[in-house]
């Protein structure tokens, strides 16, 4: 299979247009041609010009200077003769603010200084990026746009671009993703002139539509594609290939006691004193609490830790007792901002609930009836708040179908949004690629045949639904785990039941060609659960191994006491191979977290063959041991864990399929 994945590497890299040899003669040296450095002095004092660092990078901030003064003659560097090479690449390494629904702001323009008409260009909007330039066909002339849409650039970090250019062939790669290729009608002219043009830097040669972001990198590349430049990169987000001197080196570290030679400055805030709020005001703010000798930086709505005195997790303690309708199968906390944190959970009887975390505790909410809910997921899509709930059961009318619900921002409430026909669900997994959405539901069996199809379904923009967008080959399917790697998409499942036994091979599969595609295979029995994680930069997969069965042998009570097994995955040889087994009694859920700079897995113990008071168990991330058991937790009947963190501390909650109790853990930590 590494083969495999090696020749679809390969074979995408040369399906991408642009790299064949040009038939122009290039105006230029086939060099990266830095525009930016040649609008902005290397001393960086240009007026109305500033660097600023954000996210440990630097870049310029454009907007105060007047557009001429970004600009030169497109002579400068056409020095060969007056066309624009036919074939090219344009790099560029870009911060961008969140902008209004139908505002443009231009990256660079080259302008025909005589005529005012814009030559080349490029341009974004929140959700496209367009590439404009000019056709002429004898005194005929008009203004052709490629539009890409979807590139997820005004989320306020730092991302780069490469557009790859060849005749018709337009293609855009986003920090080494995979590339979005168009095919135009209209292609890239051949013979366009640039004499007596002009480029200018963030802007179309007036202050409407002026840049308003950051930029690091703004380069052209003729007669190729730069991606076989940049890629593969460790921090594909600042791929380098050319930046302004001023922007290289250390930042604000002035050389020999100087003072900085350039107009220098970084958007952090530090607030002192007692815990400010976290809004969209404070986004990307500092806290600094003295109490604790602690820096928080603000995230969305919370703030997190990114200093602090050592914080280590000391024991576990109940918190709450959270009484449901009836067993609980599944847990899904959640956080929908200006409203609060959330737990769902799936109830065994005819009505789940949500409960909202108020004054330290978890109280009722909002109760959705169900039929036999077996877990939910929370998700979002753009500025829409939705939740799914897997129904394993039929409803009165002797209907499958599971719901997807929507927040409400008037009624502050979840309302019915879609049907979908599900056969025995168990799970739903939610994920997003190359800005597309999808939902993957795990059916478990249908009647009394567990070898079904679950489905990967894709949100359509146009109709606002999810459609059926992929089916998939499973075997009484309980879960389904996405994870990415690099720029590529994850998709594990966890088959626990083929109708006679539950040793069968689970599988892991890799989106390639628009398609996830099996990439590994992997011994299990009864899996119901897959987790990922990250441990610096390696990447860890573990199955949950419920019981041990198959029509020819006789039940034993020990069958449901085995190993469940941590994979990971192994860089070289593309593929993930067992790192540690962990004994587990009927194990049906790993969780992941962090307490400071400490790492743990809690497994969900439900049955040990006897009973189901059975010992959860936490387990500390010790290196070269691998994870070792820290903290033994009593728990019946275990279904589910969910960790959460609020400004009190951290806790885990756990549901019971065998009562109708939850109860809330917090770790206390010293």
């Amino acid at each position: 299979m590494s083969v495999l994945l090696t020749l679809c590497v390969v074979l995408l890299a040369l399906a991408t247009p642009g790299r064949g040899a040009g038939r122009w003669e290039p105006c230029t040296d086939l060099r990266p041609l830095d525009i930016l450095a040649e609008a902005v002095p290397p001393d960086g004092t240009a007026v109305g010009v500033t660097v600023t660092q954000v996210q440990g990078a630097r870049g310029l901030q454009l907007s105060a200077a007047a557009p001429h003064d970004l600009s030169f003659p497109a002579s400068r560097i056409f020095f060969r003769c007056d066309l624009f090479p036919e074939e090219f690449s344009i790099v560029v390494t870009l911060k961008v603010p969140s902008l209004p629904a139908k505002k443009n702001e231009y990256l660079f323009t080259v302008m025909a200084e005589e005529r005012d008409s814009l030559l080349l260009g490029l341009r974004y909007s929140p959700t496209q990026l367009h590439f404009l330039f000019l056709r002429e066909d004898g005194a005929r002339a008009w203004q052709t746009r490629v539009s890409f849409r979807g590139p997820a650039l005004t989320d306020g970090q730092w991302h780069t671009l490469v557009l790859a250019v060849s005749e018709g062939s337009f293609s855009l790669t986003r920090d080494c993703g995979l590339p979005v290729d168009i095919m135009a009608d209209m292609p890239f002219p051949a013979t366009l002139s640039v004499q007596g043009a002009r480029f200018f830097i963030g802007s179309r040669r007036r202050t409407k539509g002026q840049f308003t972001g950051l930029v690091r990198q703004l380069v052209l590349l003729p007669g190729s594609d730069a991606t076989l430049r940049l890629c593969p990169c460790r921090t594909p987000e600042l791929a380098l290939l050319s930046i302004p001197p001023v922007l290289r080196g250390l930042t604000g570290k002035p050389e020999d006691s100087e003072v900085l030679k350039y107009p220098y400055e970084t958007d952090m805030k530090v607030t002192l004193g007692s815990r400010p709020p976290c809004t969209k005001a404070e986004n990307a703010q500092f806290w600094f609490d003295a109490g604790r000798k602690g820096l928080y930086l603000c995230v969305g709505s919370e703030w997190v830790s990114v200093l602090a005195a050592k914080e280590r997790l000391e024991y576990v303690e109940e918190h709450q007792s959270l009484f449901t309708n009836s067993e609980t199968l599944g847990i899904e906390v959640f956080v929908i901002p200006g409203a609060g944190l959330f737990v769902a959970t799936a109830n065994r009887k005819t009505t789940s609930a949500i409960y909202k975390w108020a004054d330290g505790k978890f109280s009722s909410y909002q109760d959705i009836p169900t039929h036999q809910a077996q877990s939910w997921r929370h998700f979002t899509i753009g500025k829409k708040i939705f939740l799914a709930v897997a129904n394993f059961e039929p409803n009165e009318k002797g209907q499958e179908f599971s719901v997807i619900y929507k927040w409400s921002q008037r009624r502050r409430r979840f309302a019915p949004y879609q049907r979908v026909l599900t056969h025995g669900a168990r799970d739903w997994e939610a994920f997003e690629v190359s800005g597309e959405h999808f939902l993957a539901v795990a059916n478990h069996r249908e009647g009394s045949d567990h070898n079904i199809y679950s489905v990967i379904y894709k949100w359509s923009p146009g109709a606002r639904l999810f459609e059926a967008n992929q089916t998939v080959a499973t075997s009484g399917a309980c879960d389904w785990e996405f994870f990415t790697v690099g720029p590529y998409a994850f998709l594990a499942v966890a088959n626990a039941f083929n109708g006679t036994s539950t040793q069968l091979q689970s599988h892991l599969y890799v989106r390639l060609g628009g398609s996830f595609q099996l990439f590994q295979s992997f011994l299990t029995f009864g899996a119901a659960d897959w987790e990922v994680f990250h441990i610096g930069e390696r990447v860890f997969l573990a199955v949950a191994n419920s019981h041990r069965y198959d029509v020819k042998m006789q039940v034993q009570n020990d069958s449901y006491v085995i190993d469940s097994v941590i994979y990971e995955l192994n860089v070289t040889a593309q593929t993930f191979v067992r790192f540690q087994e962990i004994r587990t009694c009927s194990a049906l859920d790993w969780e992941f977290f962090s307490v400071g700079e400490d790492y743990f897995l809690v497994v969900a113990n439900s049955f040990d063959g006897n009973t189901f008071s059975v010992n959860s168990i936490i387990y500390r991330w010790q290196g070269y041991e691998g994870f070792v058991a820290v903290h033994s937790l009593p728990t019946f009947g275990c279904r589910d864990w969910e960790t959460f963190r609020t400004a009190a501390g951290s806790y885990l909650v756990y549901s019971s399929a065998k009562e109708p109790l939850s109860r809330v853990l917090k770790l206390r930590t010293g």
